[in-house]
């Protein structure tokens, strides 16, 4: 062994076990840093290699990130919240035309977020956070889906009177289900947003009822004070808040250095 192999073996012997192990991983063990070493400025070469892994790393415990190495502790996190909030977007706009079956429209944005809610860390809380998430949006396309509509009528709905007409009857589940209609002040007949009741013997009577300008939800029969959707709107309102704060926790904790942690501390090579 001459004496460049020599200097070679001792650079990597004074590496930390995670930054060996780490770099036969990569297939630039003791040999082929040799090989490196042998060629025109090899030893200059192979300490710019071994400076990378020289740091006193901490050994892995349990939960610390599995992931990728390439993973940042930002971009899974972003995608995540997109993701979320994309969901939440199509689910909202599909009430427009699906009404309450809007909510399969956010069933179906759920595998997206569930994708990159897997893609995130683990460690440092971000195992909890990642579900917290997950369950802010479940909570968010669901009163989403059947409280839009109440909380549009609240804000933009007219009240004006109309005509009870005769009902709608569906079976649902072996159930025979009453739907109540309504003829409007311009002729057009519509089934009642909420209102699963018996009409049949008040067709024919003049009731209040909100209305959407544009056409698009049911209207509410009632007035706009009846109008229900309250614990909906709170609900959506803390899981809204829920969505922004759990990814914006996850960045903050997994960047934050841990307690008698150097900041640059090395692991496996990358810097954490």
């Amino acid at each position: 062994m001459n004496e460049e192999e020599e200097s070679v073996d001792e650079l990597f012997a004074r590496l930390p076990e995670d930054g060996r192990r780490t770099l036969e991983q990569i297939r630039m063990g003791l040999p082929e840093l040799r090989r490196m070493a042998a060629g025109d400025g090899g030893m200059r070469k192979v300490r710019a290699v071994l400076s990378e892994f020289t740091s006193e790393v901490r050994p892995r415990r349990p939960g610390d990130d599995e992931g990728p190495a390439q993973r940042t502790a930002v971009r899974p996190w972003v995608l995540l919240f997109v993701a979320a909030l994309a969901g939440v977007v199509l689910t909202e706009v599909s009430t427009l035309v699906l009404h309450e079956t809007a909510l399969l429209v956010g069933a179906v944005c759920a595998l997206g977020v569930l994708f990159a809610a897997f893609r995130t860390r683990e460690s440092r809380g971000g195992l909890a956070l990642r579900w917290i998430t997950v369950a802010a949006y479940a909570v968010l396309v669901v009163a989403g889906s059947f409280g839009t509509q109440q909380w549009y009528l609240r804000l933009r709905g007219v009240e004006q009177p109309v005509t009870i007409v005769r009902p709608l009857h569906q079976w649902t589940h072996g159930t025979r289900e009453t739907y109540c209609r309504v003829r409007l002040e311009d002729g057009s007949v519509h089934q009642v947003l909420g209102n699963r009741e018996n009409c049949a013997d008040r067709v024919g009577l003049g009731e209040t009822a909100v209305v959407d300008p544009t056409g698009h939800y049911r209207p509410f029969l009632g007035t706009t004070s009846e109008i229900g959707g309250t614990a909906e709107a709170i609900a959506a309102l803390g899981a809204a808040v829920v969505l922004i704060l759990a990814p914006a926790s996850a960045v903050a904790l997994g960047r934050a250095p841990r307690t008698g942690q150097p900041s640059g501390e090395r692991t496996g090579g990358r810097t954490a």
